[in-house]
């Protein structure tokens, strides 16, 4: 069976995909947008445990703004599960431009999900790449979650940001900077290629430039043709992937959300017209990132 590609309806953001499983999930937009509680979660996982077939015969995963990047948790969870990865096996590669390791004490949300994942024991390595966010500088560095950074569980990619600050705090071993993105596309690219390793790939658009895409969010520098030189070095590698970052307008009826989503400086005020030009851009950048994700699909002659 081919893997054909799984939409999380959550926003209405995602364009429709060829032969696509889409899961109508609009009402539950509110509950686990932006940031949720852990019963919340493991409600949700109970729920994609009886909707989604196997790992194995789905592809990718879109699950449309990067408002729900925290999902991804639960999508290698499930990967690690199908696979029967041991422990250490897999490696799990995040293409964003923020290190979503940040402190959230109210649960999880989109920004603090990479902790949950590094302390899965299955889990080698969880590897940020694309970071410009000033979220990893030093006036937020008290905000990054240090325990995965100093376990060897984590590291962080970026370019053009100041991260010193991380010497004094003895995690300097687990940041790399660059001096642009195409240099860590090639440094990445060569690291996949050389330790080659069952992988989980999880794509936030918020990574590229805004003259590839547009989001919600913040986004960095990388351009398409870099993030696709990263996903062709996992040839035969990817075990499993998904896609957040799509462009969509809402606004919260809880308080407590929208001052939040505001103090991290999210765009919600689209015009309906411009946001129709985002999304059709969105579109097409999802259709060649489906077909770009389908060719590096693993045979899992890595898994076991």
């Amino acid at each position: 069976m081919s893997a054909l590609p799984v939409v999380l309806d959550l926003d209405g953001s995602v364009g429709s995909l060829a032969s696509e499983y889409r899961f109508a999930m609009r009402d539950q937009q509110e509950a686990l947008r932006f940031g949720c509680s852990l019963g919340r979660m493991r409600a949700l996982e109970r729920q994609l445990n009886t909707w989604l077939p196997p790992p194995a015969l789905h592809g990718p995963v879109f699950m449309g703004s990067g408002d729900f990047h925290h999902l991804s948790w639960l999508l290698v969870a499930r990967c690690i599960r199908a696979q029967g990865s041991t422990r250490g096996r897999l490696r799990v590669v995040v293409l964003d431009n923020h290190p979503d390791n940040m402190r959230f004490p109210f649960g999880v949300h989109c920004g603090s999900w990479v902790r949950r994942v590094a302390q899965l024991p299955e889990v080698e390595h969880v590897l940020v790449a694309g970071i410009t966010s000033g979220d990893i500088g030093w006036r937020h560095s008290w905000e990054n979650q240090l325990s995965p950074l100093r376990a060897g569980k984590l590291s962080y990619w970026s370019f053009g940001v100041e991260t010193g600050w991380a010497r004094w705090l003895g995690v300097a071993s687990a940041f790399r900077n660059f001096p642009s993105a195409q240099a860590l596309a090639d440094a990445l690219s060569e690291h996949l290629h050389r330790q080659r390793r069952p992988t989980y790939l999880s794509i936030d658009k918020d990574v590229f430039a805004p003259s590839v895409v547009r989001t919600n969010w913040d986004q960095g520098l990388l351009l398409e043709t870099q993030s696709t030189q990263v996903i062709d070095a996992l040839q035969g590698q990817l075990v499993g992937s998904d896609v957040t970052g799509e462009v969509s307008a809402y606004r919260y009826r809880s308080a407590w959300k929208r001052w939040l989503s505001a103090g991290d400086g999210q765009d919600m005020d689209i015009a309906r017209e411009q946001l129709t030009r985002w999304q059709t851009k969105q579109h097409l950048l999802n259709l060649r990132l489906l077909a770009r994700l389908g060719r590096a699909r693993s045979n899992h002659d890595l898994t076991h």
